[in-house]
């Protein structure tokens, strides 16, 4: 009765994962020319941005990643330069506050029905799969349609997410964040950190893997395609929808959350996308 119950929000999630998949790129062919061509479409999709560079691929996927992975790692050293060191601040010290906030953020969520409609929907399968079903639509519509930009993006949006998982990995071992669903009533919330699992691929942590990847792609689609005023709103909006559902279904305290979009969105903006600027 579960399975049936979310079988059909999944199907509907990752229909409309290929839908707003293929719209950005339904947006740029021209209608009613005969002369138009798959090369015109994609040097058309080409000239919407400017994010080229380094090159990217499935061969060269993993060592773009390994390649992210060590200017990642060591950003402390840029730090140490002084460099990008207020939204460093910015974003710890707002981490701080919802963290000190998880004794009283965490219990209106948790001891509610009101959200019980949407959490069916914004499960973390479904979630997850929606995640997933839009770069791959994505890719999948590009190879068919011979449109190497909307390919790339693809791409980039899993090279992005990949990236986050990686260093997601060991944050979740080293913090053993306990989720806010494991608490009854009031509590007391504060006690999360290293009274959890130290299995890295247990639902919850520090920090939220779903709010991270859906930002990620996000970034990379409404960077990407952003000439379309639209695609930021349409992207953005759906992330923010699945950040948010981690905390309706108390998964994750809102800490986990904005950090985990915090993530996301810089390791795609400043990591991924300005190696094709």
């Amino acid at each position: 009765m579960a399975f049936a119950a979310q079988f059909p929000a999944r199907v509907l999630l990752v229909s409309a994962a290929f839908l707003i998949a293929s719209l950005p790129l339904a947006a740029q062919q021209k209608p009613d020319t005969p002369e138009t061509s798959s090369t015109t479409t994609s040097a058309a999709s080409a000239a919407c941005c400017s994010d080229i560079g380094r090159s990217v691929s499935l061969r060269q996927l993993p060592g773009n990643i390994l390649a992210d992975q060590k200017d990642i790692w060591l950003f402390p050293t840029n730090l140490a330069r002084g460099k990008h060191i207020w939204p460093t601040i910015a974003v710890v010290g707002i981490t701080a506050g919802f963290v000190a906030s998880d004794p009283y953020s965490a219990p209106p969520f948790r001891n509610t029905t009101s959200f019980s409609g949407f959490n069916r929907v914004f499960s973390s399968t479904n979630t997850g799969a929606f995640i997933a079903a839009v770069p791959a639509a994505m890719y999948g519509i590009g190879w068919i349609r011979k449109d190497s930009y909307a390919q790339e993006t693809a791409l980039l949006a899993g090279e992005a997410f990949a990236d986050g998982f990686l260093i997601d990995l060991p944050l979740k071992a080293g913090t053993s964040r306990r989720e806010p669903i494991s608490y009854t009533g009031s509590g007391p919330y504060s006690d999360s950190f290293l009274n959890g699992t130290h299995n890295p691929f247990h639902s919850g942590g520090f920090y939220s893997v779903h709010s991270m990847g859906a930002m990620a792609v996000a970034t990379v689609i409404a960077r990407r395609y952003r000439s379309h005023r639209w695609v930021p709103f349409v992207a953005y909006g759906l992330a923010g929808a699945i950040s948010f559902s981690r905390v309706t279904r108390s998964n994750h305290f809102p800490a986990d959350v904005f950090l985990g979009g915090a993530m996301g969105f810089v390791i795609a903006r400043y990591a991924v996308l300005p190696q094709r600027e």
